[in-house]
């Protein structure tokens, strides 16, 4: 039986060139090799195009080619009657190339000279297997369809975003065998992704940030599309956060600070795919690895499918996530010993515990207003829905990921070994701990130097 596209898709996977003939008009035939061949859909691929030659002429003038395809573990050879559509020259199909293209030129020394200019779009009119004795492919790694069932049934018990996301990373270690997670959400401007949990660094990287279209993480945020880079490439690599102090003591340094983001310092393959929920972006799963060639499509289609579930539970557990109003709860004892400076700097929302720099933004405001609140009133308990409506947080209106901000400052605040905790208090409610007594000071919005 003649396979679909879809059934010989580790083909396309660049381990092996394909082999492209092409017919000029007076029936010329050309031969060439190809960087890279995408799969789109079970009838339709896409063709890298870098350069303006012989083969490139023929397709514009006589739209039809023959490609020759080689499984890389069975040898197995396939040959594809192609048809000639169109050329994207940006989107997510020309981004998701561009960027693995990054990848096979970096791990063959080219990446001077394969600079994709296009992807170009093939119909699949045919499929013939070409007669010969493959070898037997080696047995999966693991079955991801049975993971994927697995760590979805996990996800679906979750009743509250942090215990999903305990779920998706404990899932991706036990049932994919994938040991360097994060995930990130998009900020209410829109702009930003933040790291809320990860696994596998050590060190968290929680609050770690990276821009809209910032490497593989930013591409597959700002295209909505899944990036998978089978090799290790400069293009995409990610730096870690590191600055020197603007002046010894400074007050410039310290609002700058910037969490670093976790990733391995040698990252050969990655994989990178969006969380959507109700149309709307969530944030992005980023998983890596120090092996090449780690992440097939089959990775790639199971964790699009747990991306999309966590992206639905966020929206559900957002909605369901309003709490009651706070209860009166008796006013503890002030805690003993030497109090503690908190500095808050309100242009920034930026929070320091002493000199040291904790959290900014959303998460510093609301960090900000519970202590303000503690201090002033003795409060201990607040409810997510009253700190939803609180101007003094200032939420986005159309994306406040207000339980996504609780995480990552209860995380901040745990890895800090802080005398500041914050601890659940049933459904949609939270319960402030302190631990010393605190000394509250506003900082001048002026930056010092």
């Amino acid at each position: 039986m003649t396979p679909g596209l879809d059934a010989i898709r580790d083909c396309l996977d660049g381990s092996l060139p394909g082999v492209m003939a092409t017919c000029a008009p007076d029936g010329t035939p050309n031969v060439a090799y190809l960087s890279q061949v995408e799969y789109i859909d079970p009838r339709h691929l896409a063709l890298s195009f870098q350069f303006f030659n012989k083969t490139r002429q023929n397709i514009l003038a006589n739209p039809q080619a023959r490609l020759l395809l080689m499984h890389p573990q069975s040898s197995a050879m396939y040959r594809l009657t192609l048809r000639y559509l169109r050329t994207e020259s940006d989107g997510p199909l020309f981004e998701r190339m561009r960027a693995k293209l990054a990848g096979i030129a970096s791990h063959t020394g080219m990446s001077g000279v394969f600079q994709l200019k296009g992807s170009d779009v093939y119909r699949v009119e045919a499929i013939e297997a070409v007669p010969g004795l493959p070898t037997p492919a080696p047995l999966p790694r693991r079955n991801l369809l049975e993971a994927t069932r697995a760590v979805a049934l996990r996800l679906a018990d979750a009743v509250d975003l942090d215990a999903a996301l305990e779920a998706l990373l404990a899932g991706l270690r036990q049932d994919f065998d994938i040991h360097h997670a994060m995930v990130l959400l998009l900020d209410g401007s829109g702009q930003k992704l933040f790291t809320v949990a990860s696994c596998g660094y050590g060190e968290s990287g929680v609050g770690s940030e990276i821009a809209m279209g910032d490497g593989v993480i930013g591409v597959a945020a700002r295209e909505r599309t899944p990036i998978r880079i089978a090799h290790m490439t400069g293009e995409y690599a990610y730096g870690r956060a590191v600055r020197e102090a603007a002046a010894a003591g400074g007050l410039a340094d310290r609002l700058e600070t910037a969490i670093p983001l976790p990733g391995l310092p040698e990252s050969r393959s990655q994989l990178a795919v969006p969380i959507v929920g109700a149309g709307r972006l969530a944030g992005v799963l980023y998983v890596e690895s120090p092996r090449d060639l780690r992440f097939g499509y089959d990775d790639e289609d199971a964790l699009v499918t747990l991306g999309a579930q966590l992206g639905l539970a966020i929206c559900a557990l957002r909605a369901d996530a309003t709490g009651e109003p706070s209860l009166t709860e008796p006013v503890a004892p002030p805690p003993e010993g030497t109090p503690v400076l908190i500095r808050h700097h309100p242009a920034t929302g930026s929070v320091f515990i002493g000199d040291d720099y904790l959290i900014k933004g959303v998460a510093g405001a609301i960090l900000w207003t519970l202590l303000r609140d503690h201090a002033e009133h003795g409060r201990t308990v607040f409810a997510n829905r009253e700190l939803r409506l609180d101007p003094r947080i200032r939420l986005p209106e159309l994306s406040d990921n207000l339980e996504a901000r609780l995480i990552l400052l209860t995380r901040r605040l745990a890895e800090r070994e802080a005398c500041i905790r914050i601890e659940k208090a049933g459904r949609g409610r939270l319960r402030l701990c302190v631990l010393r007594p605190l000394e509250l000071a506003e900082m001048p919005n002026e930056r010092a130097g």
